[in-house]
């Protein structure tokens, strides 16, 4: 596998110069990054597909170990509070539970029996998305409930960094991440893990968009759960309404902290009417600002 593969160019990279080595090593994040540039198709018709099977109750899984099921989990975590995404339609999946979060534990990756109890107990199907990551596109425990959830009707998502393996192989979407071998062979962390994050943070990123967490650039679907928080949501509706502070606070106290609700109640909606509208529209403001200009546009 070519993440396993030793490079010849690195064999002495031990007795280099400190500056040789760093510049070796952030040439290996532009090359990550390149390998995520090749795979943007893939990337694309990914997230088409997140889109089309999510619809309104449909759960986004996650799935690795080691290193790429931090990474993934740390993706998934990230979504709840920058788009609202709701914590029952999140599942994250790691070999080994918590405890590997925060360090490695050992033949976790090797547990098929337990990566396909937890698929089966939280009873993945149809509905949902499974988002499967490992770099050498082998892992057992990532294979096994990817294989799981695909057996059972979910779409599947497999990221890789090695060509043709199972991961991919099996998987609906596969994304294939051309990072090569690593400054220090075997190392995934590297260059594969910086491909994995961006791919990661692109793909979810673009879904939340394409389903309307996103408006005019600005996370309008953020969880106010701290006051930095909640002064951004107050820039968002100022900078969206025009409307002095003392109106958006008011706006955003009647709207629960909800800044697409508040941008409704500041253009004369009532609570009721507001929610109305934004369950018409599946969440989008902008649809529900274009519903509503239709509306008073008729009454005119």
């Amino acid at each position: 596998m070519e993440t396993e593969r030793f490079s010849p160019r690195y064999k002495d990279i031990d007795i280099w110069d400190a500056h040789d080595v760093l510049d070796a090593l952030i040439e290996g994040q532009f090359a990550a990054v390149a390998a995520v540039r090749a795979a943007r198709g893939d990337i694309e018709r990914a997230a088409a597909g997140m889109e089309a099977r999510l619809g309104e109750t449909g759960r986004l899984v996650y799935a690795g170990a080691g290193t790429s099921g931090r990474l993934a989990v740390q993706d998934g975590a990230e979504l709840m509070p920058t788009f609202s995404w709701p914590r029952e339609r999140l599942l994250l999946l790691i070999a080994g539970g918590e405890e590997a979060l925060i360090r490695s534990v050992e033949g976790a990756e090797d547990e098929t029996d337990r990566a396909v109890a937890l698929v089966r107990q939280h009873e993945i199907g149809p509905a949902d998305v499974l988002i499967a990551v490992a770099a050498s596109g082998t892992t057992p425990f990532t294979l096994a409930c990817l294989g799981e959830a695909k057996r059972r009707g979910a779409l599947t998502i497999g990221i890789a960094n090695n060509r043709g393996t199972p991961v991919l192989e099996a998987a609906d979407h596969p994304i294939y991440l051309e990072t090569g071998p690593e400054p220090i062979a075997g190392s995934t962390r590297m260059n594969a893990g910086t491909a994995q994050r961006i791919t990661l943070n692109a793909l979810s990123s673009l879904l939340m968009i394409r389903l309307g967490r996103v408006y005019g650039g600005l996370m309008v679907d953020v969880q106010p759960a701290n006051e930095k928080l909640g002064q951004r949501s107050e820039k968002m509706l100022h900078h969206l309404t025009g409307r002095p502070a003392t109106e958006v606070r008011e706006a955003l106290a009647r709207a629960g902290g909800n800044v697409k609700l508040a941008v409704l109640l500041l253009k004369g909606c009532s609570p009721k009417e507001a929610a109305s509208l934004l369950k018409r529209a599946r969440g989008r403001l902008r649809e529900a600002l274009r519903q509503l200009g239709v509306r008073e546009k008729d009454e005119d």
